[in-house]
């Protein structure tokens, strides 16, 4: 068999950001998100809701849907990054996990404008959304083995930034070929492509089939250029990895500067899933926009990720992730307080007149910085982790890395949902997402910028 080059497996690794990324930018993030938030409204108000409470309860629908599947993830995470650990396995778990996510997201295609099978259609958006974030478990443990501490950070920039690219593109596919607007037409005035019905939004349902075509495609270079090691062989068992799992839970007793580390991405890598998970749903049930409106606000945003996180792997190799890390969560804390103090009546508490745009500029800017951020905040913190990353088990110590990061997935979402709930308002609902930053950056203190390798 031909000898797999290095430039190959990292490109190879690259493939799966880029083929992964739309499940993120068109289904959480910029169509299915704020489309299903837009049925579901539509739904409560028909049954007799005023127009800001079936906002509210929009949100809350989706917000307990992201809940349910956090705890999924959260309990799964490092069970399943033990397992493979102790087998030596990756890539059978990775395609095992890749098809949950085709199908799931496939099956987006039947969620009807009516909001007649909401309830069975999040089950499908679960579905491949745990299917996405377990795979990234072990993509993720594979970072180590593509490169020496001073090259991991701009390699893990660098796929960040491709993923992000392809994210952009598939999102400007939908919008010009797709996604209706009010008037039937896409965002280059065509018809929907292949005769899709515009009155039944089969033009925007087509984000289901259309993301997981995409990652099917789009991961065949991954299978074909990286490779299991050479631990692939070794047999395990779900006791060995049971054994293994509680060993890395007690050994944390003995790493501060670990321990520390993971708590603090658990609240603000959370706080940061919050952002992605309701920035749509924020544009289309606050400020009122299209999904059209969305969808070019998405391409900004994303196109901003793609160039921090590219601008962020050079700062990491040169200053080290730590203070990358703490700009990226203070700039993040600023935007997400603006966000919450505005509408379309006011900003800060000052009135706008009737009709201003202003929110609309304010939001648009945003949207830049949360994905520029939000790019360089997850290139570091996954570089960040390899410098505290225990060679002999990698899979199981990003198994701890996903639990950190998913542990209170269902945090951001539930308090989202509680907020929303006290307050009967979509916009307010999305405080709790600063108070979870804050507490990000507070346990960094006593993170190592060298991480605690012996």
């Amino acid at each position: 068999m031909a000898v797999i080059s290095k430039r190959k497996r990292i490109w190879g690794w690259w493939f799966f950001d880029w083929a992964s990324q739309p499940y993120h930018t068109l289904l959480i993030t910029f169509v299915f998100g704020p489309y299903f938030a837009g049925v579901a409204a539509e739904y409560f108000a028909n049954t007799g809701m005023d127009a800001q409470a079936a906002a509210a309860q929009a949100q809350s629908v989706w917000a307990r849907c992201l809940t349910i599947t956090g705890l999924i993830i959260a309990f799964g995470a490092p069970l399943f990054g033990a397992l493979a650990d102790v087998s030596g396995r990756r890539i059978p778990w990775i395609f095992g996990f890749s098809v949950m996510y085709a199908v799931g997201s496939a099956a987006l295609w039947f969620t009807m404008p009516d909001g007649s099978n909401m309830w069975l259609m999040l089950s499908a958006f679960g579905l491949g959304f745990v299917g996405a974030e377990y795979a990234l478990i072990f993509i993720n443990s594979q970072l180590p083995d593509l490169g020496d501490d001073h090259e991991v950070g701009e390699i893990s920039g660098s796929g960040f930034a491709f993923g992000y690219f392809g994210g952009l593109l598939s999102l400007a596919i939908m919008l010009a070929l797709f996604v209706e607007q009010p008037n039937g037409k896409t965002l280059i005035g065509l018809d929907p492509l292949f005769g899709l019905d515009a009155s039944q939004r089969e033009g925007t349902r087509f984000v289901g089939p259309f993301t997981a075509g995409w990652f099917v495609l789009f991961m065949v270079p991954y299978f074909l250029w990286v490779r299991d090691g050479e631990r692939a062989s070794k047999p395990g068992s779900f006791g060995d990895a049971l054994r293994l799992l509680g060993k890395s839970v007690a050994n944390l007793r003995h790493r501060t500067s670990l321990s520390a580390y993971l708590g603090s991405s658990m609240f603000y890598r959370d706080a940061l899933n919050g952002l992605y998970s309701f920035g749509g749903v924020y544009a289309r049930l606050v400020l009122e926009w299209d999904l059209i409106k969305i969808g070019v606000f998405g391409i900004i945003s994303v196109l901003a990720s793609a160039v921090f996180a590219w601008i962020g792997g050079k700062l990491d190799r040169k200053f080290g992730p730590k203070p990358v890390i703490l700009a990226t969560i203070w700039i993040l804390i600023l935007v997400c307080s603006t966000i919450v103090s505005m509408d379309r009546t006011q900003i800060l508490g000052i009135a706008l007149p009737e009709g201003s745009s202003l929110p609309d500029m304010v939001f648009f800017g945003c949207g830049i910085l949360i994905g520029g951020m939000g790019g360089i905040l997850q290139s570091a913190s996954r570089s960040m982790m390899v410098r505290h990353t225990d060679p002999a088990a990698p899979v199981e110590s990003f198994g701890l890395y996903g639990l950190s990061g998913r542990a209170t997935a269902f945090a951001a979402p539930l308090l989202i949902d509680i907020a929303t709930v006290a307050t009967g308002n979509a916009r307010l609902g999305v405080s709790p997402i600063v108070l979870l930053f804050i507490l990000g950056l507070f346990l960094m203190r006593w993170v190592r910028p060298e991480g605690d390798q012996t």
